[in-house]
């Protein structure tokens, strides 16, 4: 059996009150991988918005230093914001991931990868079809971005 990797993504607009998330269950987590990542992501993007998309250091994200992998694919509707290293706490998904491991994934014994996979699909699937809930984890009222000038 293949392995397979569960990506999510959890959306907060600032401008509106859309609480929205995304997600995608893959074979493996490469630069390919996140180009489909990022294009699932663009298709939950209201027309005539745009989303920033905070990342951490992790190789197929690139970094605030190298930029893109080449090969990533960025939608136009979406702009990557690489985080400085070693700074999880300006990460929003390290805290769903976090409250996914302590409300939905903990304490469990799991006989094979399918079902793991399943569990995570489960708990992200709770987790995403609560915007109120996505809104309360995601956002930071401690860090915004200010634009100044042209914003691309």
């Amino acid at each position: 059996m293949a392995n397979l990797i569960a990506c999510g993504a959890a959306m907060m607009s600032s401008t509106s009150s859309r609480s929205i998330s995304s997600r995608l269950v893959l074979p493996t987590v490469n630069t390919a991988m996140m180009s489909l990542h990022l294009a699932e992501i663009s298709q939950q993007v209201a027309e005539g918005a745009h989303a920033i998309l905070v990342l951490d250091g992790a190789g197929y994200h690139g970094t605030a230093k190298t930029r893109r992998p080449r090969g990533l694919v960025v939608p136009d509707t979406i702009t990557l914001l690489h985080l400085p290293a070693s700074s999880p706490e300006l990460n929003p998904m390290e805290l769903v991931w976090q409250s996914l491991r302590q409300n939905t994934l903990a304490n469990r014994v799991f006989r094979d990868d399918r079902q793991i996979v399943n569990a995570c699909c489960d708990a992200w699937n709770f987790f995403a079809n609560d915007p109120d809930l996505v809104a309360s984890i995601t956002s930071r009222h401690w860090a915004q971005v200010k634009l100044r000038g042209r914003w691309y």
